[in-house]
């Protein structure tokens, strides 16, 4: 299958995707040249690009026959492994909505986004059924789908429920502006709010950071501590490497032991580790980890969701001999926007502007704040969300035109890095 050939322009724009763009592209892009080549590592899985097509195939084959129709939300309430990604995929390649569902939020916080996202059909993964057990009416009218064993639940389990599907399907024909996904705040300041993303986000957001900046090659394969429901691990673990046609690892443990994570880069050989500072401090208190753990793969790590420290990013540097690039990004915009870049890094700072996106640094008068003072970071660019889902009041306070108010302080230095 061919995939969507985009006219280059410098940065890459929406009007360069076809008006009928469906994102599943990012999978199947790669399946003339790389069908054979391995997408996905995990500790009991490995598959290639073909093999996960034809299982996303199967997944959107069972979709159609539970009668899930485009537009429809279909939740993921699962851990990091192959079936998350052939499920996020037949979910976006027969146009319904992809709901990825935090595993660490609260039973209460799961009900809230399953009743506002109307959600039809939701998979959840066998580890997580307890969950599913406080959710009561809140799954009225929703078809349940675990991934792994059931234990006698009376829920069909994933193996189940595509056994016997076709191996091939066609895509459903989504408009580029078509809602493909959906995340929810931490609802840390109140009810969890949903962040919805269009197919057309996905390959920009590729181009104008995984390619512009990271300069990600087939050759390379991620390794992410934030989970695939982030859209920092969605982002970084999924749709960047595959969408240049490298591979990803995937990690069902816990993110929060370094050990597991500096073994899952010793076993499957990441080129790029994504963490965030708290982790990288984490791994700094381990004794010896370039004599117990074989890091060499690494070409540099990722870092986002808070600022990093310069003595931190020197530290690291100095103990494992790899360079952070430091970054901002938001759920509203669909990954990082301001980032360090290998070659061009300020230690400390969150970097430059990426091309493709505009910056501003915005006072309380409401006006332009003078270089070097605080300001209220703003945000224009083309993967930023419209609004917030049924949240007419914060949507109006966030998204403000073509800017997005995104709640952060910084400040621009004389060389143009941007400071938290």
């Amino acid at each position: 299958m061919n995939a969507a050939v985009y006219p280059r322009k410098m940065p890459i724009r929406a009007s360069d995707l076809p008006l009928d763009y469906n994102a599943v592209d990012i999978l199947e892009r790669n399946l003339d040249r790389r069908s054979d080549e391995p997408a996905v590592f995990t500790d009991d899985r490995t598959c290639t690009f073909g093999e996960v097509s034809r299982e996303v195939n199967r997944v959107g084959n069972a979709l159609r026959r539970a009668g899930i129709r485009r537009g429809e939300c279909v939740g993921l309430l699962l851990l990091d492994s192959v079936e998350w990604t052939t499920t996020f995929f037949a979910t976006v390649k027969v146009g319904a909505v992809a709901l990825s569902l935090n595993t660490l939020l609260r039973p209460n916080e799961h009900t809230f986004a399953l009743r506002d996202a109307n959600v039809r059909l939701f998979f959840v993964h066998a580890a997580l059924l307890d969950v599913v057990g406080g959710l009561g009416a809140a799954l009225d009218g929703v078809q349940v789908v675990v991934v792994g064993d059931p234990g006698g639940t009376g829920f069909p389990s994933y193996a189940q429920w595509i056994e016997g599907e076709p191996e091939t399907l066609a895509r459903t024909e989504t408009h580029r502006e078509d809602i493909c996904s959906l995340n929810y705040s931490s609802g840390t300041t109140g009810e969890p709010k949903g962040i919805p993303h269009a197919h057309k986000d996905y390959p920009l957001t590729a181009e104008l950071w995984g390619k512009d900046v990271l300069g990600l090659t087939a050759e390379d394969r991620t390794f992410a501590v934030a989970k695939l429901f982030f859209t920092f691990g969605t982002g970084g673990n999924l749709i960047f490497p595959w969408y240049v046609g490298a591979s990803c690892v995937l990690f069902a443990g816990s993110p929060r032991v370094p050990e597991d994570v500096l073994a899952q880069v010793d076993r499957h050989r990441p080129t790029i580790l994504y963490n965030a500072p708290t982790g990288y401090g984490q791994i700094l208190a381990l004794e010896g980890v370039r004599e117990r753990w074989d890091l060499s793969s690494l070409r540099f790590c990722v870092s986002a969701g808070e600022a990093l420290p310069a003595p931190l990013w020197e530290r690291f540097k100095d103990a494992t001999g790899l360079e952070i690039i430091d970054g901002i990004g938001c759920t509203e915009n669909y990954h990082i926007f301001i980032s360090n870049r290998p070659g061009d890094i300020r230690p400390g700072s969150s970097g430059k502007p990426v091309p493709g996106y505009a910056v501003r640094l915005v006072g309380e008068d409401g006006e332009d704040v003078a270089p070097g003072e605080v300001g209220s970071l703003w945000l224009s660019g083309e993967t930023a969300a419209l609004s917030y889902l049924h949240r007419y009041e914060d949507s109006r306070r966030t998204f403000r035109g073509e800017w997005l108010v995104t709640g952060d302080k910084y400040r621009v230095d004389e060389d143009g890095y941007y400071w938290h």
